[in-house]
């Protein structure tokens, strides 16, 4: 995935989509993905967790590795 905008984010948005985390799990950051899946499945109880799961497919879109 080379950068923003590249086929590799639309996909990890795509999945992020499905499942909050997803995308950022296919991008290799864990620590991430797991925030994002925790947040959202706790939040989806009080009917807030859409905000995390835009978050999670915005974030996963937008991603820029480092260098």
């Amino acid at each position: 995935m080379s950068h923003q905008g590249s086929a590799g984010n639309v996909l990890a948005a795509l999945c992020s989509f499905f499942i909050p985390g997803l995308g950022q799990l296919l991008q290799g950051r864990l620590l991430r993905a797991i925030i994002m899946f925790v947040l959202a499945a706790a939040l989806w109880v009080v009917l807030l967790g859409w905000i995390i799961h835009l978050w999670s497919i915005l974030d996963a879109a937008l991603f820029r590795p480092p260098g």
